[in-house]
C-alpha cells in the first residue's frame, strides 16, 4: 500500500485517508492506531492533535462517509423526479453504488461497531441520509388516503434493510459467482414486489 503522507498541515485528512485504506484492506478492527499513523507518515503521538484515539478516527471516516452517502441519495432523489417511483428506486440504486465506490467509508459506517447515537454529529449526518429515503417513501404514498397510508418511516426502513442485504450478500468483495442476477436487478425486483404488496404501486406496473 503506498504511503499517502500529508502536506501543508492537512494532517487530519491524511489520517482519515490512511485509515480508509487500512479499513478496506484489513477491516475496521484489523489495524492499530500506530499503523494508521505510519500509513499517514506521522508518529502515533501526532494523531492526538486531531483525534482522541482509534475509535474517534474511525468515527470521522464514518461521518465523512455519511456525508457522501447523503449527497448521493439526494442527487438520486432529485434526478428521479418528478416520478415518485423513479426517485424511490434511484435512492436504492444509489445505496449499491455508494457501497461499491466507497468501501472504506461503507465499512466504517456499518461494520465498525460504532454507536451512532453516542456521537451527535454522526447521528445528524446518518439521519440526513435516512431522511432522504423517507422523503422519497412519503412521496410514493401520497395517492393513498391518510388513514390507509403505511408509515413512510416503516417502509423506507424496510427498503433500507433490503438495500443493505443486497449489498452484503452480492456487492461486497467478489460476489460475482454467487449472485444469481445483477444486484441492481435483485434490488429493483425486490422493491417492486414489496411496494405492490403494500398497494403503493399498481400490480401491473
Amino acid at each position: 500500500m503506498p504511503k499517502r503522507g500529508y502536506h501543508h498541515g492537512n494532517l487530519k485528512q491524511a489520517l482519515v485517508d490512511a485509515t480508509l485504506s487500512l479499513i478496506e484492506s484489513k477491516g475496521p478492527q484489523g489495524f492499530t492506531l500506530s499503523e494508521a499513523a505510519k500509513a499517514a507518515g506521522v508518529t502515533p503521538a501526532a494523531v492526538y492533535r486531531h483525534f482522541q484515539g482509534r475509535e474517534d478516527l474511525i468515527a470521522e471516516c464514518a461521518r465523512q462517509g455519511y456525508e457522501i452517502f447523503a449527497d448521493l441519495m439526494e442527487y438520486a432523489y432529485e434526478k428521479g423526479r418528478p416520478s415518485a417511483l423513479s426517485s424511490f428506486e434511484a435512492t436504492g440504486r444509489a445505496y449499491l453504488a455508494f457501497a461499491r465506490k466507497y468501501p472504506g467509508h461503507y465499512m466504517a459506517m456499518f461494520e465498525s461497531g460504532l454507536s451512532i447515537n453516542a456521537n451527535p454529529e454522526l447521528a445528524r449526518v446518518a439521519s440526513r441520509a435516512s431522511g432522504i429515503l423517507e422523503k422519497a417513501a412519503s412521496d410514493l404514498s401520497q395517492h393513498i388516503p391518510p388513514e390507509k397510508r403505511p408509515p413512510a418511516a416503516m417502509f423506507s426502513a424496510h427498503i433500507w434493510a433490503l438495500c443493505h442485504g443486497v449489498v452484503e450478500l452480492y456487492t461486497r468483495g467478489d460476489p460475482g459467482a454467487r449472485a444469481p442476477f445483477p444486484p441492481e436487478d435483485l434490488l429493483e425486483s425486490g422493491i417492486g414486489i414489496y411496494l405492490r404488496g403494500l398497494g403503493l404501486i399498481p400490480q401491473d406496473s
